[in-house]
């Protein structure tokens, strides 16, 4: 008997008792669904979180002061970094491509009778846009000119063009904070909403010795940090070792002594959110797999009892010339077919729960902007494993039926 012929008698089997059929394979179809969908989900979190890091700027690595430990409490050293040691970054270590130093402030920004609280109120240098890979959309930069004379010059989002100015051109208008007149020279390209909801345009740039002379009172030369764009991503590495070596060298730090500063970069963030995306993805998809378990102890059950129901059919077979693997081909092939048939299924409700639920956090969450990621892999990994699943539950029954004595069949009542 070939094959299709066996494909034909199981279908027919199938097909006599077919919500019996349908019933057994409701875990193979909630298992596979569950899969499927749990691992797109967690595919379309980790392009998220990628888009946030590239968001950040293009191989971006952050020097930051070092901290100390009080009493065994971990605390932020006294600041250290200067606008020197970025100017110096950016000159002498050959991985890097840009640098910007980086001061913090906050307050209002007035406009006539209208104000508003910028999200990020940022003192920068002047390369500061090719770190973060960001671009005008009007006007210019400030220049490094304009930072040696602390200008009062700055660049805005677009959310404080909307707010601050409405439909107007706000190129070389002024704008006030605390009480300091600020020219308008350059409107940045829209970004969005980060992954967390936060307005990214939602943001006011000066030059950072403006911020530190005018705004924060301070004759130091001292910053925040210092944001370092490496040439390419294969030179991060290489970048964060010059600029180890060089800041020991500024910071005159003896050898054995600890560092003052800390160096870290977009690579981390990104391998720490793989890890992050990849073993939840993983321990989502292992629980949704514990129901393929279940599923296939449901088609066991019941190739066993149809075992039963048909001793006759397979006593009469036998009769008529069947051999012991025909019919344990035959009961194998119901039990895979069940089980692809339950994949198919599963893959089908799978692939639209993961948009359905895609779209229902972009709806929950305003702002947001998850990408729609149907895993072609996991439902192709999904299929041969309900396919699996067909053949481990199955054989045991196969195996009984086969094995069936003809003549004890054929007296079965």
């Amino acid at each position: 008997m070939n094959l299709l012929v066996t494909i034909r008698i199981a279908l027919r089997a199938l097909a006599k008792n077919k919500m019996r059929a349908a019933l057994t394979v409701l875990g193979i179809v909630i298992g596979i669904a569950a899969v499927t969908t749990m691992v797109s989900i967690g595919q379309s979190a980790g392009q998220l979180f990628q888009g946030l890091v590239q968001s950040l700027g293009t191989n971006v690595m952050w020097v930051t002061q070092g901290s100390r430990s009080v009493d065994g409490v971990r605390t932020q050293g006294v600041p250290t970094l200067t606008a020197e040691d970025a100017q110096a970054i950016s000159e002498e270590c050959p991985a890097v491509l840009a640098t910007s130093p980086l001061v913090w402030t906050g307050g209002q920004v007035i406009v006539g009778n209208v104000n508003w609280n910028p999200n990020e109120m940022l003192g920068v240098g002047s390369q500061y846009l090719t770190v973060r890979n960001w671009e005008l959309s009007r006007g210019d930069f400030f220049s490094e000119q304009e930072i040696r004379s602390a200008a009062k010059s700055c660049v805005i989002g677009h959310t404080l063009v909307a707010k601050l100015f409405q439909t107007a051109n706000p190129i070389g208008e002024e704008i006030r904070v605390k009480n300091i007149p600020f020219r308008v020279v350059g409107v940045l390209a829209a970004k969005g909403s980060n992954m967390v909801g936060q307005d990214q345009d939602n943001v006011l740039l000066m030059p950072h010795t403006t911020v530190r002379r005018r705004l924060q009172g301070s004759s130091f030369n001292t910053v925040g940090a210092v944001m370092v764009s490496a040439r390419r991503p294969d030179l991060m590495d290489q970048a964060a070792f010059e600029i180890g070596q060089l800041l020991y060298e500024r910071h005159r730090i003896p050898p054995g002594d600890p560092a003052d500063f800390e160096i870290h970069s977009s690579q981390e963030a990104s391998d720490f959110l793989n890890t992050l995306t990849g073993s939840m993805t993983l321990l989502l998809a292992a629980i949704a797999a514990i129901s393929l378990l279940v599923g296939g102890i449901g088609i066991m059950n019941i190739m066993l009892v149809s075992v039963t129901e048909r001793t006759r059919e397979i006593g009469i077979r036998m009769a008529v010339g069947a051999r012991g693997r025909d019919i344990l081909r035959q009961f194998l092939v119901e039990s895979v077919i069940l089980s692809l048939l339950g994949g198919i299924v599963g893959v089908a409700l799978g692939i639209g729960a993961s948009v359905g639920v895609t779209k229902l956090i972009n709806a929950i969450l305003s702002g947001e902007d998850w990408p729609v990621v149907i895993s072609l892999t996991a439902a192709g990994v999904a299929l041969l494993f309900a396919a699996a699943v067909g053949v481990f539950f199955g054989y045991y029954p196969a195996r009984r039926a086969s094995r069936l004595d003809p003549i004890e069949a054929l007296r079965y009542e």
